[in-house]
């Protein structure tokens, strides 16, 4: 498994979008880990690994990036920063983690020729307070004499849930990520997503800064039972000026996104009739997307009509027009004729 495979939950995908990008890996091991063990790292050289130490077995229960670091004193390091993404805990979770530092350690066999250290550190966002232990003898009840005979290793916890909403925010590029994934579960996220916008906001200007956001996006309506479209446009209009403009931009960016999997699509089926059902399929998705997040109700109260297009063009000038639509009514305009 890579890190650019597609993953089916969206936990994972944007765990995985939040934890890549630029500078944020670097801050997360800088504030999390104990300072003894940062001391230990020099974090100028930190190199993403594309590669997975999570197989089938380990799916259920992680999603991962793993990072090879230098050691100040000489030598190198994994630091894998696993996500649990359970809706349960589990008590079995150190010999999880002892089966992926083993594929870890086979892993550097395979690519070093000798063995690395594996640092796994865990992230957690459930309700649920952690009371699992974070030392793997723990799992046995053992007399002082064997337990020379059992492996031990600790794992570093880092549980978002006993972090202030300040600590997490002390910078942007890992605050918008850790914040939103510390409230998804709970019915605060619709008061805390402003600020989380206004976060987003002070890093607008870099170049990765809108696609994290159309992810953040896409993150909150899908996996959050406590937030909807209109919650969405609410706080992007509160937190940024150009609040309007920035849902039109993302919108587009749905669309797309949606054209270009329904054009892979057909061309998969490899039949003038498959492409063309793939990309109206692919423009459908994309325009739904986007009706909810430029108009709330009112855009989607409209797809019942567009979704009777039969004809593409007309299906591209639809996702063109929404951008620049003012009015619901406006957008419709483009595809109703003037008898009806």
């Amino acid at each position: 498994m890579t890190l650019m495979a597609e993953l089916t939950n969206p936990h994972d995908k944007f765990f995985k979008e939040a934890l890549t990008q630029p500078e944020a890996a670097r801050i997360f091991l800088r504030d999390y880990l104990p300072p003894a063990v940062a001391a230990q790292l020099d974090l100028s050289q930190l190199r993403l690994v594309k590669d997975s130490f999570v197989d089938e077995s380990l799916q259920e229960h992680f999603a991962d990036l793993v990072f090879e670091v230098a050691l100040r004193q000489g030598g190198n390091l994994y630091v894998c920063i696993l996500f649990e993404h359970k809706s349960y805990l589990d008590t079995l979770t150190p010999l999880q983690l002892l089966r992926y530092m083993m594929q870890g350690w086979e892993y550097s066999l395979r690519q070093r020729g000798q063995l690395w250290p594996v640092l796994p550190v865990v992230v957690y966002h459930g309700v649920a307070r952690w009371n699992i232990a974070t030392n793997f003898q723990a799992l046995f009840t053992l007399p002082d004499a064997l337990r020379p005979y059992v492996p031990e290793f600790h794992y570093h916890l880092t549980d978002l849930s006993v972090y202030s909403d300040e600590e997490i925010k002390r910078t942007a590029e890992l605050g918008v990520g850790l914040l939103t994934l510390k409230y998804i579960f709970r019915p605060a996220l619709r008061a805390r997503l402003p600020e989380v916008i206004a976060l987003w906001y002070t890093m607008q200007h870099q170049e990765h800064a809108l696609g994290y956001l159309e992810a953040l996006i896409r993150y909150v309506t899908s996996a959050s039972q406590h937030i909807s479209a209109e919650d969405v446009r609410a706080a992007i209009r509160e937190a940024a000026p150009e609040g309007d403009q920035l849902m039109g931009t993302i919108a587009q960016e749905w669309i797309r996104q949606g054209l270009q999997q329904g054009l892979q699509q057909g061309l998969q089926q490899g039949l003038q009739q498959g492409e063309h059902r793939g990309l109206r399929e692919g423009l459908l998705s994309g325009i739904r997307l986007a009706l909810k997040l430029k108009f709330g109700l009112a855009g989607a109260a409209l797809m019942p009509e567009i979704s009777h297009i039969e004809d593409v063009t007309l299906l591209q000038t639809v996702g063109d027009g929404i951008e620049l639509a003012v009015t619901p009514e406006e957008l419709r305009q483009l595809y109703r004729s003037p008898e009806n």
